[in-house]
């Protein structure tokens, strides 16, 4: 670089050891960002050792380490008996509701013979069980409709047809091959088990059946459409209750109308309602503008729970809204610093200060506490922590560089500060966001496998099958059996709210199909 040529250096002594001093500090910070971002790239993900992330680790050691593994199913029973419980012999049983197939093994005909030349009789028997799968079985519904004619007038002039036929049944989407289960069957498989439309038509192609990805979008697409009522439903519900929880993630869509394949869009969540009765929504738009979360919550009242995006800060400045931040975000922060800096003493420190935070709500949790129990213990326990916290960071900070990674972890806390303290105000709040972000995370992990939309039409078609799996998720229905009773029931039902909202999962009477609860 010519800033390093001889005659560029100043002759002043005190000048060049300043700048040999400001190039050491450079320096270090560039060493601190290139370790960074190999943790990021290379590192672990999880702030945790979790058991997921140790099977990842034995990935490639699956046989052996199974081998000293326990197989799942094969666990001992245990039996509990007044002073103990004990291991009972023998696998654990299969579960009772599973369809039962017998198979007879008996003796041949000469082997029931005595040696005496009596025959012998049976006095019992021995069973034991095997679970066994078969591949997803296919049938064809032949919708029958009979006619009827009358003989005997063959029908007079002006008296009405002379044939007449039951009505066709009714679908989701008309005139189609597709019945509800197929199409509850497709689309959760995609948006619940992350299973793109590609790989399915490998699978039918497997089991004999033709079915293209074209085909199984299309309808989707329709399913989506016509459940777009219960999506205006499901909106308001989000808004009804005392809290709603935001996040957002980044979304390609390629043939977006004036815009390149490669600009970013995205996806956001918005999860509320009534306490006990949990409502997800998701939205696409093309923006991450602060825009989309105000234009969706300008008529609420409430708490919202947001991570440090600037594009919520407009939030907490209406009245009627009081704007709840994340412990999580801070954490993490700090957690990547113990990462990749020399700070990592320090780092550690921030971290167990959040960790006794996350103590007191262990210990309410442990305790099942009511909301009222749980602010009373956040102000006897959490909120020394939360001032101490707040001593400490404020002698710290000043004494880092700014633009470290401590340094930056350091002011996003204290910039946060007002919005991270008031969860100990009322107990229906949490300190994290992780709710809405387990949410979104459905959503993150089926781009993996899909990795783009291709029109802003299936992009909102997603973000309306995200809605109702991730809110029938949340009130712990199980999405197949939901999605299923729902395409049957919706095509004879009526379009007024007072008819649909029964359908949604939270108003939802189980009985009225197969319960399958998480």
């Amino acid at each position: 670089m010519d800033i390093l040529a001889p005659e560029k250096l100043p002759d002043d002594v005190a000048e060049l050891k300043q700048m040999l001093v400001q190039a050491h500090k450079d320096n270090w910070l560039l060493r601190e960002q290139v370790q960074f971002f190999k943790e990021k790239l290379f590192g672990r993900r999880s702030e945790v050792w979790s058991e997921a992330d140790l099977q990842q680790m034995r990935l490639f050691n699956e046989a052996e380490a199974g081998v000293e593994a326990k197989p799942q199913g094969e666990e001992r029973e245990t039996v509990t008996v007044p002073a103990h419980e004990r291991g009972k012999p023998g696998r654990r049983k299969l579960p009772e509701g599973l369809p039962r197939v017998e198979v007879v093994h008996d003796l041949e005909a000469r082997e029931k013979v005595c040696g005496c030349g009596a025959v012998l009789s049976r006095i019992g028997q021995e069973a034991s069980e095997q679970l066994d799968v078969i591949p997803a079985k296919v049938q064809v519904i032949r919708h029958i409709r009979y006619k009827y004619a009358c003989k005997s007038c063959e029908g007079l002039e002006g008296e009405g047809p002379t044939v007449k036929i039951a009505p066709p049944a009714v679908q989701l989407i008309p005139k189609s091959m597709a019945s509800a289960g197929l199409v509850a069957y497709v689309v959760s498989s995609k948006y619940e088990d992350a299973l793109p439309f590609y790989r399915q038509e490998k699978q039918f192609r497997r089991i004999g059946v033709e079915l293209s990805r074209a085909t199984m979008c299309g309808w989707a697409i329709e399913a989506a459409r016509r459940c777009s009522p219960l999506i205006e439903l499901l909106e308001e519900e989000v808004r009804s209750g005392p809290l709603v929880r935001a996040d957002e993630t980044v979304l390609q869509v390629l043939k977006e109308p004036g815009r390149a394949a490669t600009t970013k869009s995205y996806m956001w969540v918005f999860m509320g309602g009534v306490l006990g009765k949990p409502s997800v929504i998701y939205q696409y738009h093309p923006s991450r503008s602060g825009e989309v979360a105000n234009e969706f919550l300008k008529e609420y009242r409430g708490y919202v729970q947001t991570d440090g995006y600037s594009g919520y800060d407009e939030l907490g400045n209406r009245p009627g809204i009081v704007h709840i931040g994340c412990w999580a975000h801070v954490r993490r922060k700090f957690f990547e610093v113990s990462k990749a800096s020399k700070n990592a003493a320090s780092a550690k420190e921030a971290m167990r200060y959040i960790g006794r935070l996350y103590a007191v709500e262990h210990d309410a949790d442990a305790k099942e506490l009511g909301p009222e129990e749980r602010r009373l213990l956040r102000q006897k326990e959490a909120v020394a922590v939360i001032e101490e916290f707040k001593r400490w960071l404020d002698q710290r900070v000043d004494q880092v560089p700014p633009q470290s990674l401590l340094g930056k972890a350091m002011h996003y806390a204290l910039g946060q500060w007002e919005r991270l303290i008031r969860y100990v105000d009322d107990g229906i709040l949490t300190p994290d966001n992780n709710r809405a972000e387990n949410a979104i995370r459905p959503f993150v992990i089926g781009r993996k496998n899909w990795i783009f939309s291709d029109t802003p039409r299936g992009a909102h078609a997603s973000a309306t099958i995200y809605a109702l799996i991730e809110t029938a998720k949340a009130n712990r229905i199980e999405p197949y059996w939901y999605l299923r009773y729902l395409f049957e029931k919706l095509p004879r039902t009526g379009q007024n709210p007072e008819d649909l909202k029964p359908l949604l999962p939270q108003y939802l009477d189980k009985t009225d199909f197969y319960p399958q609860p998480l």
